[in-house]
């Protein structure tokens, strides 16, 4: 999969507020209500992540959940990571 350009990386990061730029990353801090929530959110995107053979890093913080994405075969940011994360708040939208 290619890198996407920096104008593309723009317009797909504008549609995603709470995921921020991070060097060659994309990175959001998922706050749920407590522990067991959190653990039980990395399961449902942990599912995902598998389905889509595209692995984040993880960090588990009691109730936070920091994710980053990238693609690291590519060396940057491709749509895999973009669409990985829309369908990472669709989930967390669940645990509302």
């Amino acid at each position: 999969m290619s890198k996407l350009t920096e104008n593309e990386i723009q317009a797909r990061i504008s549609v995603l507020p709470r995921w921020v730029l991070v060097e060659n990353t994309i990175r959001r801090e998922f706050e749920l209500a407590d522990f067991k929530v959190a653990l039980s959110f990395v399961n449902k995107i942990g599912e995902q992540a598998e389905a889509a053979w595209h692995h984040p890093d993880i960090d588990i913080r009691w109730n936070k959940v920091i994710v980053v994405l990238t693609t690291h075969d590519s060396g940057g940011l491709t749509t895999k990571d973009f669409d990985l994360a829309e369908e990472f708040d669709r989930i967390r939208d669940q645990f509302s």
